[in-house]
């Protein structure tokens, strides 16, 4: 089968850990030529030394996705680099659930939230379209979440941003219409991705679980026991509760890994028997 990942030049941000460490990792290992993007600096250099010392290609770029000019100045080192820009995965994001309640605790992240989920998407876009629709092609990759599928208690903020992502991804597939491909990517809740420590308030993800709240919470208590029941931890099995990252990983490099003519537009990834209601 043909590797349509081979030679390909890829930008991620937020390679410093969690999915897009994991994305930058796997798409050089297939081929890809890597720009690796983040604001945590030592993050940045340990992805880059995966990477290398696995013998492939990867540059990294110090970047708060915030700030437009330092997006700018990513996309030309890249062109610079690598003379095109091909894909562009636009991973960096925050998870900040409260309830209105918790504003005053809440507010500084939420506004944070909103800076990096939102414009820091759009900032990924605006860096890298004229650089794309000048090559006449490219492929812009946007992680949004399943809280964008449904407004519920506890994460309005957070899904506010995430249907955001999806509203900036659909209107630049529709006006860059046979130049760039856009992808909306839809985890599910993956635990071990690190997104779980902007939590404000972890209570606040009683609208995800919504009536399987009690079970989840028996289930976690499990797992932290060691004591799952057979299934819950095997992908293997239609009872397996806690997805690994790898697979939503595995899902946006196969979006990558097709021909220029096909698009994989929406991708969402669940654990058969996870709890989470959206």
């Amino acid at each position: 089968m043909t590797n349509y990942l081979e030679d390909k030049v890829v930008i991620v941000t937020g390679a410093a850990s969690g999915f897009g460490k994991l994305i930058s990792i796997k798409a050089a290992a297939q081929g890809a030529k890597l720009a690796c993007a983040d604001i945590n600096e030592a993050g940045l250099d340990e992805t880059l030394r995966e990477i290398t010392e696995g013998g492939h290609q990867a540059i990294s770029h110090p970047v708060d996705v915030t700030n437009i000019e330092h997006m700018r100045q990513l996309a030309a080192r890249v062109v610079d680099a690598f003379g095109r820009i091909d894909v562009m995965i636009n991973n960096a994001g925050v998870m900040p659930l409260a309830f209105y309640a918790d504003h005053k605790a809440a507010i500084d992240k939420w506004h944070s939230c909103i800076d990096i989920n939102i414009k820091g998407v759009l900032n990924g876009i605006v860096a890298t379209f004229d650089q794309m629709m000048s090559q006449g092609h490219g492929h812009v990759i946007n992680i949004s979440s399943i809280y964008s599928n449904h407004p519920v208690v506890g994460s309005g903020v957070y899904q506010a941003t995430k249907s955001a992502v999806n509203y900036l991804s659909e209107s630049l597939r529709a006006e860059a219409r046979g130049k760039i491909k856009v992808t909306i990517v839809r985890p599910t809740a993956v635990p071990s991705t690190g997104l779980m420590a902007g939590i404000v308030n972890r209570a606040a993800a009683v609208g995800i679980l919504g009536h399987n709240g009690s079970e989840f919470m028996e289930f976690s208590q499990r797992r932290m026991a060691g004591t799952t029941q057979e299934g819950e931890l095997d992908p293997e099995s239609g009872q397996y509760s806690a997805l690994d990252p790898s697979f939503i990983v595995d899902a946006v490099i196969h979006a990558i890994n097709q021909p220029k003519g096909v698009v994989v537009g929406d991708i969402t990834v669940r654990a058969t028997g996870d709890y989470y209601i959206l």
